[in-house]
């Protein structure tokens, strides 16, 4: 497995691979060809950016089978999606901040992201995960009240793409099999999900292949495979982590 990280230090941004605390810093395209300089940063001297500059952030509703059993919905035949606007990104270690033109709920959503690596368009599910660079971690933001807020629109997008509510990283992960993970969140040190990927409707292959039937993925774009079971509010100063062995931790806080 290899970890692949962005970060910013003194005003310039740059990628790499990180091993323990420590980035051996590359140039090139990390989805292309990438070499390595040679120089190596500490993990704790530079701010973590996204891991990926991604073009989309495709979003999964309905793909848990604990979930769906919980709210008494059936497995659907097909993903259901919904877009996360690209300013909406955010990366472990940054601020989620409560939108100031709403007061309702804001919960988290812990979540498999599956990171595009190159550029694929109707492929077939057996060879969709040629396509897939890696993994990382996502917190789904949401703000839950807007959503049913007009009777006559589900605002999916509105709710899913205030700036900061697309939280992705820290890394992302190549060399991994996806469909036997456990994704944890824990909320003010107090674990608020743990579900095993296999529970997923959709594993990711097929989620790749059955979108890019619909529309192009392009290196760096992210699928967020969708939660499970534990979603839950979050109040202004509260700490929010998500975590999947293998991935690492992706930590935020949330304030006004």
């Amino acid at each position: 497995m290899t970890h692949w990280i962005r970060f910013e230090q003194d005003g310039q941004t740059g990628f790499g691979v990180l091993t323990n605390q420590t980035i051996a810093v590359y140039t090139g395209d990390m989805f292309g060809a990438s070499t390595p300089t040679g120089d190596t940063l500490d993990l704790g001297g530079v701010t973590l950016l996204p891991p990926t500059v991604a073009s989309k952030m495709v979003a999964l509703w309905n793909n848990s089978r604990a979930m769906a059993a919980k709210m008494d919905q059936v497995e659907p035949s097909e993903p259901l999606y919904f877009i996360k606007a690209n300013g909406s990104y955010l990366g472990s270690g940054g601020v989620i901040r409560k939108p100031h033109n709403y007061d309702g709920k804001v919960v988290f959503e812990g979540e498999l992201g599956i990171v595009i690596g190159k550029q694929c368009r109707a492929v077939s599910e057996s060879e969709s995960g040629t396509y897939i660079f890696g993994y990382t971690c996502v917190n789904d933001v949401t703000a839950v009240g807007i959503l049913g807020k007009d009777p006559s629109f589900k605002q999916w997008t509105r709710a899913k793409s205030f700036d900061t509510f697309g939280v992705v990283g820290p890394v992302v992960v190549t060399g991994l099999d996806p469909t036997n993970l456990v994704v944890r969140t824990v909320l003010n040190g107090q674990e608020r999900q743990n579900y095993p990927t296999s529970d997923l409707f959709f594993q990711p292959a097929t989620i790749v292949s059955l979108i890019s039937q619909d529309m192009t993925l392009f290196p760096g774009d992210v699928i967020c495979c969708g939660t499970s079971v534990g979603v839950g509010s979050m109040k202004p100063g509260s700490s929010v982590e998500i975590i999947i062995d293998n991935i690492g931790t992706l930590r935020n806080q949330y304030q006004d």
